[in-house]
């Protein structure tokens, strides 16, 4: 696999069930917030048909917290059943990565490995100890600070996320 001598290298990281699974779901939170008026609609509409005595019914406020809250378990189950599935047991393997401003590297060892181009990374950002990057509603790049061999390594890859686009800068974050 051909490397770029001036990429940033990594140590051998793998990415541990239950932090796949806590990513996901709060990725999942986010891009769900949106829904939350529907449950929250429905239980207002009742409360006022029940106020006004047009429709008295209880089994709607019932109804609509339990389907929320089955809403939520359905997406936890499948986020753990993906840690299970041999399908996607390459997602939770030990990789060591090799970052430049054309690919992502990701080595399994010497002679195999993936290339992964910044085209399919869909947004980034920056957690309280590592870089998260979403490739899609179940699949992540979760790149913790230790897996760095050096702070310089650390400014490169965000300046390289930065110019990509990927990762905002604070500044354009701060005007919004």
């Amino acid at each position: 696999m051909p490397t770029n001598p001036a990429a940033v290298r990594t140590k051998k990281y793998a990415l541990p069930t239950k932090k796949y699974i806590s990513l996901a779901m709060r990725y999942f939170f986010k891009t769900q917030l949106k829904w939350i008026m529907v449950p929250l609609a429905l239980l207002l509409i009742n409360a006022v048909l029940n106020l006004t005595d047009v429709y008295p019914n209880i089994w709607i406020y019932i109804t609509v917290v339990v389907a929320s809250i089955l809403y939520v378990l359905f997406w936890l189950v499948q986020f753990t059943g993906i840690t299970q599935l041999a399908q996607y047991k390459p997602m939770f393997e030990k990789f060591s990565y090799e970052i430049d401003n054309r690919q992502i590297l990701m080595k399994l060892n010497q002679k195999e490995g993936s290339v992964m181009k910044w085209e399919q990374i869909m947004e980034g950002y920056k957690d309280e100890d590592a870089y998260v990057l979403v490739i899609s509603k179940g699949q992540f790049l979760h790149l913790p600070f230790s897996i760095f061999t050096s702070e310089h390594d650390i400014k490169v890859f965000e300046r390289i996320l930065k110019q990509k686009e990927i990762l905002k800068s604070e500044k354009v974050e701060e005007k919004k």
